[in-house]
């Protein structure tokens, strides 16, 4: 292989799954390189797992605010600077305002909180895993790792549960998609993002003439050195759950389904030895990596290891290349739920971006992966994964498989 072999652009390549071999070659031969783009200056790509978590937790040297160029795209901006008419997006803000902003939707994510969850979550994710085990076929993405996310979003949120595809629907609209199978036009996009506004501002204000205690009203009533969230501030947020708490738990557990179908030994000692369970997720969440890069824009011209940068360089750092550095984990491309240590950093690896959903995730999926060993001793495979086409979103579209249920469902149930 040689460099002009690798195209972090070709998201064809990126479709047929991670080309994990080209990352392999980089941290090797080019851990800090400066990718072409066929319009543009081109941009740095980190591929090494200490420097990617370096630039991540340095938001002074490598900014995401948004009228620096945001963290998302790597020839263009996906996010235009005017979006949100004067609100602000957690995702592409520095310190100090990112610090204050974030204290302030930290009220809505305290261990207690979250932990006011966990029964409703449990709740939901064994009527889902029930749900399919009756069905026997079906396609996990769908039907599965889709539905306990968007639930537990609708529950956090405070939106009624027969409304939930609603976030879904404009979830998808939004984001859109370089892959043909969700891909909408800008007017759709921009449509979406009219309605989940609309809803959002509807649900504050039915919150803030009945307060009751839970995450919606905490944000509403959050108030940090006299700052507050606006009310498009608010909206922003709503949809950064809608979006980023949905789209990423989904494809994490869809990952991990597929590494288990992979490594049914995995699987097997998972059903044996349920403690496993905190492991085993570490373990999926750095074999998923479901935001494989995201973009940093240099604020000063500085030398890095040799290299020279230049302000208004881009940066792009790649999660999904750290989780499989060699100088970082043995075997890395061995599927392992007992891996100890595991300083996998799917969740951003600290810093002032570290995701703020992080323990929420964990839960959701622990809570999935012990109740389906629990009902689902055995699950068989009934075709390949079909990845997104994406080189940021690390997606699997569908995943056909069939639940084997035992003994262990009806003592469950």
């Amino acid at each position: 292989m040689e460099l002009s072999d690798i195209n972090l652009l070709d998201r064809d390549r990126f479709s047929q799954g991670i080309p994990h071999e080209w990352f392999t070659w980089l941290r090797k031969n080019a851990p800090i390189y400066r990718h072409p783009e066929p319009n543009g200056p081109g941009f740095w790509v980190f591929s090494k797992h200490d420097d990617v978590t370096a630039i991540g937790r340095d938001g002074k040297t490598y900014s995401s605010e948004q009228s620096r160029g945001g963290v998302i795209g790597l020839e263009e901006e996906l996010i235009p600077p005017d979006f949100g008419d004067g609100g602000r997006l957690m995702l592409t803000m520095d310190p100090p305002d990112h610090t204050r902003y974030r204290k302030l939707v930290n009220r809505g994510f305290t261990p207690r909180m979250i932990g006011m969850l966990e029964p409703h979550i449990r709740d939901m994710t064994i009527r889902i895993i029930d749900e399919a085990i009756a069905k026997g076929d079906v396609d996990f993405v769908v039907d599965v790792a889709a539905e306990l996310p968007l639930q537990v979003i609708a529950e956090l949120m405070g939106v009624p549960q027969d409304d939930r595809h609603k976030l879904f629907d404009w979830s998808n609209r939004m984001v859109g998609s370089e892959d043909p199978e969700y891909s909408v036009s800008q007017e759709q996009a921009q449509e979406a993002q009219i309605e989940m506004f609309m809803y959002a501002q509807n649900l504050a204000e039915v919150r803030r003439a009945q307060p009751e205690d839970d995450i919606i009203t905490k944000l509403l009533s959050a108030d940090v050195d006299g700052d507050a969230l606006s009310d498009m501030d608010f909206n922003l947020f709503f949809m950064l759950l809608a979006v980023a708490g949905n789209e990423t738990t989904r494809n994490a557990i869809a990952h991990g389904m597929n590494a288990f179908l992979e490594n049914p030994d995995q699987y097997d000692k998972l059903v044996a030895n349920p403690q496993l369970s905190d492991s085993a997720i570490e373990e999926v969440l750095r074999w998923a990596s479901p935001v494989m890069y995201f973009k940093r824009n240099v604020t000063r011209a500085h030398e890095y290891k040799g290299h020279q940068l230049e302000e208004g360089d881009k940066v792009s750092i790649w999660y999904v290349s750290a989780n499989r550095d060699e100088d970082v984990f043995q075997d890395p491309f061995r599927f392992d739920i007992t891996r100890d240590p595991n300083p996998h950093i799917a969740f951003g690896g600290g810093g002032p971006h570290h995701c703020l959903g992080a323990n929420l995730a964990r839960m959701e999926m622990k809570l999935f992966f012990e109740e389906l060993t629990r009902r689902v001793p055995k699950v068989e495979s009934l075709g390949d994964a079909q990845p997104l086409r994406s080189n940021f979103i690390g997606g699997i579209k569908h995943l056909p498989v069939r639940f084997q249920a035992g003994v262990r469902a009806a003592a469950a149930s």
